[in-house]
């Protein structure tokens, strides 16, 4: 499977997509796993970043700014937003963990002079998607309405036996405001632990048709197509989504076939 990228029971990093590994221009995603008192240091380069406190806490210096010891889950299944950092381009960036913690870092190409910026719990937009068996729990981090370069961050909890990204929905065409081409990133976390999902990745025509087992710390590209995904009876599905394109604006397109249960 192309798209199915493991993640790492143990050591540091979890689990990365570059440009490079991906074979597309925009999504770069890693996670990185920290024990107390250890650090992470990185310099963005030509690339803007989003830092997403998963869990623990931790401080961030990037550049002149520091901002210490922020996050307070100690799940990302915790009903409270995580506690994130916007970083432009060209900055040296340093992670000091304080307790057990996870971060993403999410990625794209950056040429702004934009500020650093810490993005507080409370900065964040919630809401709930769908219904019945299709409700899901949304995090709006990065989105297109506060600035950035290319990146939108946005986290989603998915009760057990429900779908979400549901009805499938594709943004691969550079069609606005109909469709925005964007490449993503899924970051998949079950609870408990030892928990999978589903998500099948495919197109119209069918010349892309992948349908993957996620388990904790799984990462699934979507280079383009319809991406759902399904959590089975007993296992709640968390994913953290990264979305990138040459226009930042998120438009999506239902599968025609699928489209008939919006209006029920």
């Amino acid at each position: 499977m192309r798209l199915l990228v493991k993640g790492q029971a143990q050591g540091r990093e979890i689990v990365s997509v570059t440009p490079q590994s991906a074979n597309w221009k925009f999504v770069g995603f890693a996670a990185y796993r920290l024990a107390p008192e250890e650090r992470i240091r990185f310099d963005t380069a030509e690339r803007e970043v989003c830092i997403v406190v998963l869990r623990g806490v931790v401080s961030v210096q990037a550049g002149d700014h520091v901002w210490k010891e922020i996050g307070e889950r100690d799940s990302v299944f915790d009903q409270v937003s995580p506690y994130s950092v916007y970083v432009p381009h060209h900055h040296a960036v340093t992670v000091s963990a304080h307790k057990d913690a996870e971060i993403a870092v999410c990625s794209a190409p950056g040429n702004s002079d934009l500020n650093a910026r810490l993005i507080e719990p409370g900065m964040t937009g919630r809401s709930v998607r769908g219904r019945g068996s299709n409700t899901r729990y949304v995090c709006d981090i990065l989105p297109q309405t506060e600035v950035a370069d290319h990146l939108l961050v946005v986290e989603v909890v998915t009760p057990a036996g429900h779908s979400s990204s549901y009805p499938p929905h594709k943004h691969d065409t550079d069609n606005l405001p109909q469709e925005s081409f964007l490449e993503e990133t899924y970051y998949h976390r079950l609870n408990p632990s030892q928990g999978f999902a589903f998500q099948r990745v495919y197109t119209d025509d069918r010349s892309l048709d992948e349908a993957m087992a996620v388990e904790n710390h799984d990462v699934v590209m979507v280079p383009r197509g319809y991406h759902p995904v399904v959590a089975p009876h007993g296992y709640d599905s968390y994913y953290l989504n990264v979305m990138a394109g040459p226009k930042r604006e998120w438009h999506f397109k239902n599968d025609p076939a699928h489209e008939w249960m919006l209006a029920k």
